[in-house]
């Protein structure tokens, strides 16, 4: 093989682009949807009840054990079962990704419930506020504000983690990159490419989370 061909990359950019798309909406649209139900599964397993906070738990407990690649496979396996029709590699994706995240931002979001001081929670009991209503305007505010640079961490993992569903064979950026390889039969250059370009990303992401963690929220 010659040269480092750089040709290669440039022909190759709208179809890696098409690819990041993808594994950027995957990723947004799992954290929305990982947040919402992570925020049920906090406030379940904090409920007090046993009926709530034990499934919460169990689903909790159980996601978090088990690697994310058995869990895209799974969920691509068993999501045609349960619907009798095809759902294909990328929807499964999404489903997948919003159900696994939600486990990981339900312990971030309960761990920063648990650092509101008791004295607080106990003060708006005596207020005669409603759960929802101390959580929306007592805990929520005060919890989200030190949770963001763990969950922009969170989110940053979670684009890494979207290079997974190369498993399954969904289009995204990693799978982008194996495709042009093949096709231009250069696929060193396009791993090079693929893995500088993962770097700057999550690099970028992790220095805006450090100074947030730094500088807004270190009052």
């Amino acid at each position: 093989m010659d040269g480092f061909d750089f040709a290669v990359i440039r022909d190759s950019l709208p179809f890696v682009w098409q690819g990041f798309l993808f594994s950027a909406g995957l990723t947004l649209f799992a954290t929305i949807c990982g947040l919402a139900f992570g925020t049920l599964l906090a406030l379940a397993r904090l409920s007090g009840h046993i009926w709530l906070s034990l499934p919460a738990t169990v689903y909790v407990n159980a996601m978090r054990s088990i690697p994310l690649v058995m869990v895209i496979l799974w969920f691509f396996l068993a999501l045609p079962l349960l619907t009798g029709k095809p759902v294909g590699a990328e929807r499964s994706a999404f489903v997948t990704f919003a159900a696994f995240e939600a486990a990981y931002f339900s312990e971030i979001l309960r761990a920063g419930i648990l650092g509101i001081p008791r004295g607080q929670l106990q003060a708006a009991q005596a207020l005669g506020l409603a759960p929802m209503q101390t959580f929306r305007y007592i805990v929520g505010p005060q919890a989200i504000r030190p949770m963001l640079p763990i969950l922009l961490t969170q989110v940053i993992v979670l684009f890494q983690d979207t290079s997974l569903v190369y498993a399954i064979g969904a289009k995204d950026m990693l799978k982008a990159a194996e495709i042009s390889g093949k096709n231009y039969n250069r696929p060193v250059e396009m791993y090079v490419f693929i893995g500088l370009l993962y770097f700057v990303i999550c690099f970028g992401l992790s220095r805006l989370a450090r100074g947030w963690s730094r500088g807004r929220f270190a009052a």
